[in-house]
């Protein structure tokens, strides 16, 4: 079975301004690497569907979505803080960027396609319950994991964070859901400032400091995310993909490399393997500098893909 690529053209018309490092460039980015290396012609694509507003309900409260609808311009930016920006296509970028997860998963669970990569924008996993912020409207991997949980009964889902930054919005939705795992690797401190301590067993935040290389990445996550994974034995895999942490990205300062994510993914996928049927959906979350983004992304998903 192929590995699903899924995005959408509304996804590229989500405008943050000009020199805003969350541009539509990136999305172009990990395509042109895809097409160049000629993978994109082993991959299954689909074009991405609108979340309901049924499926944003289950992670997002109603007022803060009727909100984010209301202040939708009719032309130009309007600003809701310092790195959250609002066009005309905001709104709709952001629901096929939430539905491409519920589609991705659609497939993995009816056997359809091995596994899914989202490639969309505006990111999510900064998006708490009831608030937008780091880029993020909607928490497209938590919408996800929500679906799954009641479309299919599931009772184990592990969300891996390797995003630079901490998954704040997916910490916020599932902290006291013991059916989702979440871990969340991250340079602390660092943009959103939280996440060093959890009280939940089911919340695995590994921060890690500034000017860590690729090995001490490596070392954090088999010490801390590995053992509970095996503990958990996760019907389904879904990942925050962010690729910020490469040591290109002067968004942070962590050091990691294409081989770094590769591995990660491998990580991951033999998880799957072992435990949900190689059921895995990745979902694109940050990741600016735009060569090291379209490298990053094409050895995660060249691992997804088996290629």
């Amino acid at each position: 079975m192929q590995t699903a690529y899924i995005t959408h053209p509304m996804c590229l018309k989500h405008d943050n301004g000009p020199d805003h490092p969350e541009s539509p460039a990136r999305l172009h980015a990990i395509e042109d690497q895809l097409i160049a290396s000629r993978i994109f012609d082993y991959l299954a694509p689909y074009e991405a569907q609108q979340a309901t507003m049924d499926q944003l309900l289950m992670v997002h409260d109603a007022d803060y979505i009727h909100e984010i609808a209301q202040k939708i311009p009719s032309g130009g930016l309007v600003h809701l803080d310092n790195d959250l920006t609002l066009n005309p296509y905001s709104l709709e970028a952001a629901l096929y960027a939430a539905g491409s997860v519920v589609q991705g998963i659609d497939l993995v669970m009816a056997g359809t396609v091995a596994n899914a990569f989202c490639n969309i924008r505006p990111p999510g996993h900064h998006a708490e319950r009831n608030r937008g912020m780091g880029f993020s409207l909607f928490n497209n991997v938590a919408v996800g994991a929500a679906y799954a949980l009641e479309r299919y009964k599931l009772t184990r889902i592990a969300i891996l964070d390797f995003d630079v930054h901490h998954g704040n919005g997916t910490d916020d939705i599932f902290h006291e859901d013991s059916r989702v795992l979440f871990c969340s690797s991250f340079q602390h401190p660092l943009y959103p400032y939280c996440g060093l301590e959890s009280a939940n067993e089911h919340i695995i935040n590994v921060p890690l400091a500034a000017g860590c290389s690729g090995d001490d990445f490596r070392e954090a996550v088999a010490q801390h995310w590995l053992p509970a994974l095996h503990d958990f034995k996760p019907q389904l895999i879904l990942i925050s993909a962010g690729f910020d942490a490469h040591r290109e990205d002067d968004m942070a300062r962590l050091g990691l490399k294409e081989s770094d994510y590769a591995w990660v993914t491998q990580l991951a996928k033999d998880v799957a393997t072992q435990y949900a049927e190689g059921r895995i959906v990745s979902v694109l979350e940050g990741g600016y500098a735009l060569s090291a983004l379209g490298r990053s992304a094409l050895a995660h998903i060249k691992v997804l893909s088996g290629l």
